[in-house]
């Protein structure tokens, strides 16, 4: 039996735009400057080292519970123990915005990526499902790209409450735009959280994998998202995943 398929999700980062996942190799001066303006007698590698670690304490119970927390509580939780006492909101939030400022260097656009959403925005309902611990900062990016009036639903995980691979945040988009698993597809990076979370909710994924390092049927991997296109023009047969079922 054949499948149309009619929806497609995209993941962000790492798929729609390039990025570095490190929390402090673009150079955090203006970050570190506030922090001394603040009264921290740390060092810059200090700065760096607590910031790391307390960002990891967070995310090791994220990865626990899937439950998704926001960069206002990390740079609280990182800012009192830096001062020894409580932030007010708007330390927290000028710090958060010096830090994610700075974090931006890492994030570049790639040439074309708008015009090939456009394209398959002319023949399916796209939505975006993306992993992120500040909802702005991908709204900004996406008008910034002009991307954004081609989506019909943009899902954060911030935003949702869970992250992927919750298979709830992939529902979440289908309810939103009309879809179903078996007419969806979704498009990623990250074998855990996109295509372990994608197959697991019952959608067919197309994985951002060129050096073949995961266990993926070579039908389901790309080597980049413009060959999107290409696999899609190619009938899809009914197709039966397992399905987790635990309620995340």
């Amino acid at each position: 039996m054949t499948v149309t398929t009619t929806h497609l999700l995209f993941d962000f980062f790492g798929t729609l735009v390039a990025y570095s996942e490190s929390r402090v190799e673009q150079g955090f001066e203006a970050s570190y400057a506030l922090l001394r303006e603040a009264g921290s007698q740390a060092s810059y590698r200090g700065f760096l080292d607590r910031w790391e670690g307390t960002f990891q304490k967070f995310e090791n119970l994220a990865q626990h519970d899937l439950q998704e927390f926001s960069m206002d509580a990390v740079c609280e939780s990182f800012l009192q123990s830096m001062l020894g006492q409580p932030p007010d909101a708007g330390r927290v939030s000028v710090f958060r915005d010096a830090y994610l400022a700075e974090w931006n260097k890492g994030v570049q656009y790639i040439p074309g990526v708008t015009e090939l959403l456009a394209h398959l925005a002319e023949r399916f309902t796209l939505s975006l499902v993306t992993n992120t611990h500040h909802a702005d900062l991908v709204h900004q990016h996406l008008d910034a790209m002009g991307a954004r009036p081609h989506f019909a639903a943009v899902i954060t995980s911030v935003e949702h409450g869970k992250r992927k691979p919750s298979r709830c945040i992939f529902e979440r988009a289908l309810t939103l735009t009309g879809g179903t698993p078996e007419t969806a597809v979704y498009i990623g990076d990250s074998f855990l959280a996109d295509y372990r979370g994608a197959t697991g909710a019952g959608l067919r994924c197309l994985l951002i994998d060129p050096e073949s390092q995961h266990d993926v049927p070579e039908a389901d991997r790309l080597a980049q998202v413009f060959e999107v296109p290409s696999r899609l023009e190619r009938p899809l047969r009914t197709r039966t995943y397992l399905i987790n079922r635990r309620t995340v």
